[in-house]
This record gives C-alpha cells, structure tokens and sequence, in this order.
C-alpha cells in the first residue's frame, strides 16, 4: 500500500506530482492512500512515499481533464483525491473518456466540480465586509463560511477587486490578509472574530430599501441564486421578510400613484427648461460633460470623452471609463477594448453606426508613470456625478435593449 501526503486540502500541486509518479508505474487506484497533512489516514499505510514534482515524469493528458481536477479537488469530499486519480488511470487507455456522458465516475468528479464553482461564484457576490478600525487606520473584515476548500482560489479575485483596501477574510478553514502590498494567511477564524456591524450599515439598509422593487419581487427565484445559509452575512438580508411581507401593498400605492400623476419625464432640468430633445438634448448633455467640474477626474484627462451615434438607437452600449486612446482621440471604444468590441459586434452582427456607445465615466483617470499611462482597475474607477450623463442619455437614446 502506498501513502501519499499532501500539504493541505487544496494541493491540487501535490496531487499532480504524485499522480504522475504513481501512473507513470501503473500503481492502481486501490494501492494508494490520500493523507492531509499529518492527519492520520490507515493505521497500516505505512510510511508516506518522497514525491519531487521536479523528478515527477510529464504526462500527457487532456486540457478539459486538468480543469476538471483543479477544481474537483478543492471540494470537500473526502475521496475526491482517489476519484481523480482512478480517472486518470482509466484516461490513460481510454483518452476518449471525458466523452462519455453515461461514466458514473466522471458525471461524480463533474459534479464535485460544478459545486466547486458555485461556491467560488458565491463567495464572490456574498461576501461582505465591515470596517474596523486598527493601529494603522481602518481595516476591513468579512467573515464568510465556505462549503469547499475555496479561499486560496479566491484570493487573487479579492487582491485585484480591492487593492486600495486593507481587508482580512476569515473563514472556518482559514483566513486572509491584504495590506494592500502583501497577502498573508491566518488560521482558522470564528464569527465571533470578525465584527458584527459597521456605521455604513445604516445607511446601506435604508437605500436598499428605497430601492426595493415590490413589482419585481420573485422569492422562489431569489431563494435559488441567495439560499438563505448565506442571509446572515448580509445585512439587507434582515429587511427582506418585511420587505416581501409588504411588496404587494406597495405594489398597488405604486399603480395608484401613477394613474393619478402626470406623466414622468426623464430628461434633466436643463433640457426640460429648453424643451430639447433627440439630437439637441445630446448636445445640450455633451456641453454639460464638458463644463463639469463637480469632481477631479476633469483635471488630468486631455478632453471629454461623451458618447457617439444616433439619438434614437435601439441598442445602446455603456462602457466602464474611457482609456488612454479614447482620452487622446476624443471618442469611446477607440483602444484596444475598442477592437474587441467592434469584433464582438461584428460576430453579433451589430453596425456599430447604428448603436449608441458611451462610458458611464466622462474622463480618463491615470497615474503618472514612467510608461504610458494606463487605466486604473475596475475597483478604482470612482462613482462620480459624471456617471449621471449616461443614465441620462438613456431617455435621449430610448434603446429597446
């Protein structure tokens, strides 16, 4: 019998370097034990065997079966480990088996795997951090329980979501820490480690619930995307059964009140007061983007980047924030994602001259370098009022989609 250790519960690494060395001799399946750590496995497994992914023969095996395992082996089945390695055994002389839909083996490892990413996408939109003051200024913490050995998977999602951030995420299966150069890791967490609230906290609950849509309000499908195992780390969570309780009453204020009012306009105080519209309220809406001061970003962009095309488009298409060459030309989607996006519209079979394309931010924001300059990442794009102008195209444009 042999033993293989691995460092943790998501080595995929070990595991590769193993499962080479041991397929590499035709060791079957049943022969090998799978140890975490110094958890103790078989009393009789013997003394574990050296494995040097340096010295572990090359393989060659399918692309669709690496991504299969890296992420069957991160959940918490405690056989997954055995399970990849009996399949690579049997792909070894069946390189075609990934094709068969009807192997229990495999349809087993790809629902481990689909779990797996569930989880990761959950703990994408789930998480929430507090802020907390420290020594060094303020932190923020989440604390977040994961089905699956996920958290070092996460971590580079998190480091590039929240750069500027100081922030620490605790789990039951470990934690870690940004100080917004260095990521470390902790030991295991409990909630009672992580704070139970913060001042923002307030002020979120009373917008969500001014956003709240009773129209629009379906539990059954609220209930598949948010189970309610991930509420308590929420805190608009607690509003939801009042909120639910309450939609339809306000559901029906709402029909009310708009059959007794005047028809809404959408259009902005200045071109209300100068009755334009179509292609005069985009003008009248690119002077006003122009002249704006009401934040920094104006200051070291070269010009006003405003939307171009139609005023009566049906498709209108909202970017994050122009780039260097938008801010130089003076024109949205003009860089490089600018040529991934006319090949995308080509591919959908879309005129770009029939569409309208603008950012939701007006100006390009960059840090002075020795390179060129370059855009920040997504989570330093500032919500600014010049985010406003492309709501506010939208009645201008009135797209279908």
């Amino acid at each position: 019998m042999r033993m293989v250790r691995l460092d943790a519960e998501d080595d995929f690494d070990g595991w590769r370097a193993a499962a080479r060395m041991l397929a590499a001799e035709r060791i079957a399946a049943n022969e090998v034990l799978w140890q975490i750590g110094d958890r103790p496995v078989d009393l009789f497994g013997g003394e574990p065997i050296a494995v040097d992914a340096a010295q572990a023969p090359p393989m060659r095996v399918s692309r669709a079966f690496l991504d299969l395992a890296r992420d069957a082996a991160l959940h918490s089945e405690p056989e997954r480990f055995a399970l990849l390695y009996a399949l690579l055994l049997r792909l070894l002389d069946q390189p075609h088996l990934l094709q068969d839909r009807a192997d229990r083996p495999l349809r087993r490892l790809e629902g481990l795997a689909q779990n797996v990413r569930r989880d990761i996408h959950k703990m994408h939109a789930f998480l929430r951090f507090r802020e907390l003051p420290d020594g060094d200024g303020t932190r923020f913490v989440a604390w977040y329980e994961p089905e699956h050995h996920i958290l070092r998977r996460n971590a580079a999602f998190f480091v590039e979501r929240f750069t500027n951030m100081r922030w620490s995420i605790l789990t039951p299966r470990g934690a870690l820490h940004w100080d917004g150069a260095l990521l470390t890791e902790g030991p295991p967490a409990q909630r009672g480690d992580a704070p139970g609230d913060d001042p923002v906290e307030g002020v979120w609950k009373a917008y969500y619930s001014a956003i709240f849509n009773p129209a629009r309000v379906m539990p059954r499908a609220m209930l598949k995307e948010m189970p309610r195992k991930y509420w308590r780390n929420m805190p608009e969570t607690a509003l939801v059964p009042q909120l639910i309780a309450g939609a339809r009453k306000r559901e029906l204020a709402m029909i009310e009140q708009d059959r007794a009012g005047p028809p809404r306009q959408l259009d902005t105080p200045t071109i209300r007061s100068r009755g334009a519209g179509g292609d005069d309220a985009l003008e009248l809406l690119r002077q006003e983007a122009t002249a704006c001061r009401r934040c920094p970003l104006w200051q070291p962009a070269t010009q006003t980047v405003f939307g171009e095309g139609p005023h009566d488009a049906e498709i209108m298409i909202v970017g994050e924030q122009p780039g260097d060459r938008e801010d130089i030309v003076g024109r949205p989607f003009m860089g490089p994602a600018g040529e991934v996006f006319d090949r995308a519209m080509a591919a959908a079979g879309i005129d770009r001259a029939r569409a309208y394309v603008t950012n939701a931010v007006k100006h390009f924001k960059f840090e002075p370098r020795a390179q060129p300059p370059s855009r920040p990442p997504p989570m330093r794009a500032k919500s600014t009022p010049a985010a406003g102008g492309s709501i506010r195209n939208a009645p201008s444009c009135a797209p279908d989609w």
